[in-house]
């Protein structure tokens, strides 16, 4: 891979125009993938990180903004940026509040494309390193035992050993067990630590 590393695919029908986008992106060095409808791409792409998706908003088959919301669907991580001779600023606010990280009107210069694109990319490699991150942190929680992940929520709402042994019907010195061996399993060095790595995944504490 260069020095630009990561794949861009532009969905693009109108063919003068894709094939212009890729000359500009190649000649750059970037690595570009082309596809001429929604359909060709979901149907198509073969999809690697980091990547980026360059995506016109007005296509023959499915827009822009569904295959947008498709994508979301799918779980996708893939950024996206709009292209559209025929945007609008509330069209724009939308893609935007969707996830898209830029919206291009056309024409845009070279330089607007590389900063768009190049903004995309380092979306895409955060979301792989936090995806990453995601994916260590669910790995050490299926470690516990099911009364560890019980135990861990009620850590995790900063009740005291005392009252989370009450709450489960057990005694304190049972409680600090399982709160040793959740920090121990989980690698947490702390509770505010503990905390943190929980949110990432989503993990609620006990109420």
């Amino acid at each position: 891979m260069n020095a630009n590393e990561g794949v861009i695919y532009v969905v693009e029908d109108d063919t003068f125009c894709r094939r212009s986008i890729v000359s500009i992106l190649r000649r750059a060095e970037f690595e570009v993938e082309t596809f001429e409808s929604a359909n060709d791409f979901l149907d198509n792409a073969m999809i690697r990180y980091p990547g980026c998706l360059l995506l016109d908003v007005m296509l023959p088959d499915v827009d822009g903004l569904d295959l947008q919301k498709i994508l979301s669907e799918k779980d996708s991580h893939l950024p996206i940026v709009f292209m559209s001779g025929h945007g609008s600023i509330s069209m724009s606010v939308k893609a935007i509040k969707r996830g898209a990280v830029n919206f291009l009107p056309k024409p845009f210069t070279h330089e607007d494309l590389f900063s768009a694109v190049n903004e995309a990319l380092e979306q895409s490699k955060k979301n792989m390193k936090e995806a990453s991150e995601r994916d260590n942190i669910n790995a050490r929680i299926e470690t516990l035992t099911p009364r560890e992940k019980e135990v861990l929520r009620w850590v995790i709402s900063g009740r005291p050993n005392k009252q989370i042994a009450w709450e489960l019907g057990t005694v304190e010195k049972t409680i600090k067990v399982h709160r040793s061996r959740v920090m121990q399993k989980t690698g947490a060095d702390s509770l505010a630590e503990l905390v943190r790595m929980t949110e990432k995944i989503g993990i609620l504490p006990a109420d």
